[in-house]
């Protein structure tokens, strides 16, 4: 997807810096003459640095800038002088990665990365060996709870479409979510779609149902990440984010049996258990669908069960929880924490590689998948995410965005959509 150029890069990040008396706004920019953003190893980067006020170039200023690794690393600060509007800055990186910017003044602040042959980036640690061995263990004992699905139906703007709170038992927590199912469809003539959930306590989106009525209809399911009453008032969400669930993230991170995420992606597992047992089911297309903490479950998903043909994950979370151990930046949920001394837990270190989407990667086998990647996303670092992209051994693409933070842009939204859409499509086809 990326094109290598020997000639400096350039890109932009426009952000607005608030100035510290009643003084107008300033607006700060960063660029590079490459609109990819994308460099060889070794390789100079050169930044410019744009400030203006009421859109004219600013007189003089200072800014304060910070090169890291993506985060780590983080290099001496650098205070350059804006003269008529303008300053540089010169970095580089000796091996795949990221170079973050860092640029401040006041309380305000601006980010701009480049990437480094992040095609290449390895896995910091490798597969467990047992790996395969436990969680062939834990869908075992899943296998032991009976599938028994209760649906009630709800209201639906979508025409031709039916519409289910849907309930399903598995080993702790229940799968919780929507169902939407075409009208009258004939047996074994539908592909399903998993739609799974972004970080934070809320119950399912009654709005992905329209699915169901995309590419002459499908099977929409979307399911909450954690097993709870959906429909409810916010108090009710509000009070488990603060209560029951409250930094959820990083329970169970030193015993791999107790570790939150297991609950999560085995309700994957029985969701995918529902989907494949619907009479309407084609049998062959079943596609799992999220961002962030949903990307994480989709990665998950393909690497846990064969039935997944596709997956899109938008900005994953759950990359390179190992990362440390290769020097680099790990991505959220950071699992791992570090001690006094900034040295990962070591029982925590081992826990994480058992909930990795570096290694679910490895064990993917779907027809493809689409990923997308925020180049100044500090939630879920680029470094990460190219970590668990390159250890997928399958068709695959990923759309980059250079200036987006954690989030999917319009165009990275569509990118997933187009590509769950083709994978349809490609599926029906003799």
């Amino acid at each position: 997807m990326f094109r290598q150029k020997s000639s400096l890069c350039l890109f932009a990040l426009v952000c607005s810096l608030q100035a510290q008396t009643a003084a107008p706004v300033l607006t700060l920019k960063a660029a590079t003459d490459h609109q990819d953003a994308i460099y060889k190893t070794g390789e100079t980067a050169t930044f410019t640095i744009e400030a203006s006020q009421d859109g004219k170039p600013l007189a003089e200023g200072k800014v304060v800038c910070v090169l890291s690794k993506d985060g780590v690393q983080p290099q001496p600060p650098q205070t350059l002088n804006i003269k008529d509007g303008k300053a540089t800055l010169i970095g580089k990186l000796d091996e795949p990665g990221f170079l973050l910017l860092r640029a401040t003044s006041g309380k305000a602040s601006a980010l701009a990365a480049a990437g480094y042959e992040p095609l290449l980036l390895k896995p910091s640690m490798p597969v467990p060996e047992d790996f395969d061995a436990f969680w062939a263990a834990q869908k075992a004992e899943l296998a032991k709870v009976p599938l028994k699905p209760t649906l009630t139906p709800v209201q639906t703007a979508v025409k031709g479409v039916d519409a289910f709170d849907l309930q399903v038992e598995c080993l702790g927590r229940p799968v919780s979510g929507y169902f939407g199912r075409p009208k009258n469809a004939k047996p074994k003539s539908l592909p399903a779609i998993l739609h799974v959930h972004g970080a934070g306590v809320r119950g399912s989106n009654p709005g992905s149902v329209f699915w169901a009525a995309n590419e002459g209809g499908m099977l929409s399911l979307d399911i909450n990440a954690h097993g709870i009453p959906n429909g409810k008032p916010k108090e009710f969400y509000d009070a488990l984010a603060a209560g029951e669930l409250k930094d959820y993230r990083a329970v169970g991170n030193k015993d791999r049996q107790q570790c939150y995420f297991k609950g999560m992606f085995l309700r994957l597992i029985r969701a995918i258990d529902f989907l494949t047992a619907q009479p309407e089911w084609d049998g062959k297309t079943l596609i799992v669908y999220g961002s962030s903490q949903g990307g994480f479950q989709a990665f998950a998903a393909a690497g846990l069960d064969e039935r997944v043909s596709f997956f899109c994950a938008g900005v994953p979370a759950g990359c390179d929880h190992t990362g440390s151990q290769a020097n680099r930046i790990a991505g959220w949920p950071k699992i791992v924490p570090n001690d006094a001394e900034g040295k990962p837990d070591a029982a925590a270190l081992q826990v994480s590689r058992y909930f990795d989407c570096v290694n679910f990667a490895t064990r993917a086998k779907c027809k493809g998948a689409a990923v997308t990647v925020g180049f100044i996303d500090t939630t879920c670092p680029p470094t990460s995410v190219y970590a668990a992209y390159n250890a997928l051994t399958i068709p695959k693409e990923i759309h980059a965005d250079v200036l987006a933070g954690h989030t999917n842009t319009p165009a990275a939204s569509k990118f997933m959509q187009e590509a769950a859409f083709r994978h349809v499509r490609a599926m029906k086809k003799p």
